[in-house]
């Protein structure tokens, strides 16, 4: 049987999502927690990719099992997991759903806090500048539609090709949290971080709009702004 579950992380102490030889990930941490339950080796197979330092709101995985999960499944699972992730929900699919392949689209979302407060310490990055948020939202605007995103994207990765389509793209103020909030039916490695470090150029007035899409067209990584920290970016919305 096949079973889609539903869970969340903070990403501060993984090296991303997928199973690496040369640090924990949030994977590796599920797989074997889900391999001591279910007595067999188990494999999940995630939703996309998070990088490093990444944390995730609601994240999917589903796995394979041949057995029926007892009713103390949840409750087990977490009571093996450590305080970081936390499993929601699982429920049984087809075997022909895919948690990679049958998402539509994807919403992160980057957390920017103008003050030094601890509570956002590892979980939003402190911004020392002013910015203009009403144009920033004008570039964000001239990214929507499907187009090459090149620009925003770590070079030398394994895709095929880099367009994506962007469905929205907005800035705006959560209580005391500046909130980059973007939906698409894919993301590059890296390229909320990059696009953001862009767009805070925009917000800073060291670029124009004209420049903004002028470092979008180029297709040229060296063009756009420095990657901003991991530790402001939450994956919070997969939609199947």
């Amino acid at each position: 049987m096949r079973y889609l579950l539903e869970i969340s992380f903070n990403g501060t102490n993984y090296q991303g999502w997928q199973v690496q030889p040369n640090g924990t990930t949030v994977q590796e941490v599920l797989n074997n927690a889900l391999s001591v339950i279910t007595r067999q080796q188990v494999e999940t197979v995630g939703c996309g990719r998070t990088d490093t330092g990444v944390h995730a709101r609601q994240y999917f995985a589903h796995f394979d099992c041949d057995q029926e999960l007892p009713s103390n499944f949840l409750r087990s699972l977490n009571g093996i997991l450590p305080y970081d992730i936390a499993v929601h929900h699982v429920r049984p699919v087809s075997s022909e759903f895919s948690a990679r392949f049958n998402a539509v689209s994807r919403t992160y979302e980057y957390l920017i806090t103008f003050e030094k407060n601890p509570f956002y310490h590892m979980l939003a990055t402190r911004w020392y500048l002013a910015l203009d948020i009403e144009a920033m939202n004008i570039a964000c605007n001239s990214m929507l539609g499907e187009r090459d995103f090149c620009s925003f994207s770590k070079v030398n990765t394994d895709v095929k090709h880099y367009t994506c389509n962007l469905m929205s793209a907005r800035w705006y103020y959560r209580n005391d949290l500046l909130v980059f909030e973007v939906t698409a039916n894919r993301f590059l490695r890296n390229m909320v971080r990059a696009m953001v470090g862009t767009l805070v150029l925009v917000g800073e007035g060291k670029i124009d709009q004209q420049k903004f899409m002028d470092i979008l067209e180029s297709k040229d990584r060296k063009n756009a702004g420095v990657s901003v920290p991991a530790h402001g970016l939450y994956l919070v919305g997969i939609e199947f």
